[in-house]
């Protein structure tokens, strides 16, 4: 049975699927503590199919080198391995496909720090930024000298 984003862009494999859910967890698991899913979480990984965009073919290349990476290590998809199996795995394939690594890692992230379940536990308000805006803390404005004193590079309207 294939899983379709709900812009029917892209059907996923259960294989898939369930490649994508292991890596999320890997990268951020969930915790009891905070009592928040991983971003293995099937709502959170919707989200990153819907993110993923133009960068499909890449997700769905980097799912595919970790379940080679886990064939060739453990005879095993990625997603049949046991927790430290998984990281290890998850370790090599950062180590030699750094590139699909940090984009897997920025688009699980992300989406996880968007879901409403880990706003909420992180004590934030559940709703956009704008209208309302977030208070900031007045800061330290000499920060910016840097770039008040660097040469305009715009061209002046007149």
């Amino acid at each position: 049975m294939n899983q379709t984003s709900s812009t029917d862009e892209l059907a996923l494999s259960e294989q898939q699927w369930a490649t994508l859910q292991a890596i999320a967890d890997v990268i951020v698991p969930p915790s009891e503590q905070y009592q928040v899913p991983g971003a293995g979480d099937r709502a959170i990984c919707e989200n990153i199919i819907k993110d993923a965009g133009s960068r499909m073919d890449r997700l769905l290349s980097a799912l595919a080198m970790l379940d080679d990476l886990a064939a060739q290590a453990h005879q095993r998809p990625f997603a049949d391995l046991e927790g430290p199996l998984r990281e290890a795995v998850g370790l090599a394939f950062q180590t030699a496909h750094s590139g699909p690594a940090a984009m897997l890692q920025t688009l699980v992230t992300q989406c996880y720090y968007r879901d409403d379940r880990v706003l909420l536990s992180l004590g934030m308000a559940v709703r956009p930024p704008f209208p309302e805006g977030y208070d900031v803390d007045a800061g330290d404005w000499s920060v910016l000298d840097t770039v008040r004193q660097r040469t305009p590079f715009h061209r002046p309207a007149s």
